[in-house]
């Protein structure tokens, strides 16, 4: 039971994961490298990876959707996906790079330099935000949100620590 439980929350926060990962991903294209406020911010939070990583999300989440209308994947679904519209992946997608976002301001407030480590905020900050940001639509059970926050700072740390060994990230955390 808690296994299926973990595939279903991880499953349903596809749309976050993927729009925490597009920024780094696709960081190769030209349009929208300009920081949204680099004084406040830093030079990495760019209107590219805002604008790509929320339509990473609601992408993720069109899939999720044309899956469920086949029939594959329902038994790992924790929503019916019919009665939801992909505005939630985009919610999620945004929420999740929006909650970077603020972390990067209090990172900044607190002088710690862009890329360097602030943990467990650089870990849970997309968390919160995709979790938060979806609540407009959708608030998930109490035991799938204690699994997102237990178990996605452990991923996140390992999908860095794989991006630095691909040398597609400049630091392991």
């Amino acid at each position: 039971m808690f296994w299926l439980l973990l595939i279903k929350a991880l499953y349903f926060f596809l749309p976050a994961y993927g729009a925490n990962m597009a920024p780094t991903l696709f960081k190769w294209i030209p349009l929208g490298n300009k920081p949204i406020y680099e004084q406040k911010l830093g030079s990495h939070k760019t209107w590219r990876g805002l604008i790509v990583g929320t339509l990473v999300g609601g992408f993720i989440f069109s899939l999720q959707k044309y899956f469920y209308s086949l029939g594959y994947l329902n038994t790992i679904s924790l929503l019916d996906y019919k009665g939801f519209s992909i505005l939630l992946g985009f919610l999620m997608g945004f929420g999740a790079l929006f909650g970077d976002v603020i972390k990067s301001y209090y990172k900044r407030r607190v002088h710690i330099k862009p890329g360097d480590s602030w943990m467990p905020w650089d870990q849970l900050d997309f968390v919160f935000g995709g979790l938060v940001v979806s609540f407009l639509m959708y608030v998930p059970p109490i035991e799938v949100i204690l699994i997102l926050v237990i178990v996605s700072p452990l991923l996140h740390i390992i999908v860095n620590n794989i991006g630095y060994l691909l040398k597609i990230r400049e630091t392991r955390f």
